[in-house]
């Protein structure tokens, strides 16, 4: 049991840090000035890349040779995720963690708008935080990190319960850690 409590507590050390100086972040979210930075970028769409736009379904993604031309011209990656179709424009909203991007492309002019936020890293520890936009990586981490978190309490549980013996205010400390929260719903939530 204290192997299973030492290495668990070891793989969610540095996570559980970041985890409550996260939540902390988020519980004061308000309080915490962001100054985001707006990049904006314009160009047209060469003539011999038009074509490829005028042959989609709605709800498809930007032609690779799209996509391929905006990243030289932008220096970012396009994924490859469905775009919204009207008979004027192509839009692709682009959201990522710390942030946000769109990218708007007028199906007859050939007219790019490209926009990108950065809301600083505050944003970004808090959407990695809550797995905002963060892709299924990221979402794999954090279900992994969550199983270990249980490991270690559940094995610190067992702990407790071998060394309750020796030490009285075991219990009463448990169920503090166990009425103050619930208490503080029941009594001070809306």
């Amino acid at each position: 049991m204290h192997a299973w409590h030492w290495v668990s507590s070891a793989i969610c050390l540095v996570g559980m840090i970041l985890f409550a100086v996260t939540g902390i972040t988020l519980n004061h979210a308000a309080g915490i000035e962001a100054r985001p930075q707006v990049q904006n970028w314009t160009g047209v769409l060469p003539q011999a890349l038009r074509p490829s736009l005028s042959l989609k379904a709605a709800n498809s993604a930007l032609p690779m040779e799209v996509r391929r031309w905006l990243r030289e011209q932008t220096g970012q990656r396009v994924p490859v995720r469905p775009a919204e179709w009207s008979d004027d424009e192509v839009y692709l909203s682009l959201p990522r963690a710390g942030g946000d991007a769109w990218l708007s492309i007028d199906r007859a002019t050939g007219e790019v708008e490209y926009e990108r936020t950065d809301r600083g890293w505050v944003a970004l520890f808090n959407d990695l935080h809550k797995g905002r936009n963060t892709g299924p990586a990221w979402s794999w981490f954090l279900d992994i990190f969550a199983i270990a978190c249980l490991v270690f309490c559940l094995t610190g549980l067992v702990l407790l319960k071998l060394h309750a013996g020796h030490r009285p205010s075991t219990w009463p400390m448990v169920m503090a850690g166990l009425a103050i929260p619930v208490l503080l719903v029941v009594l001070l939530l809306h």
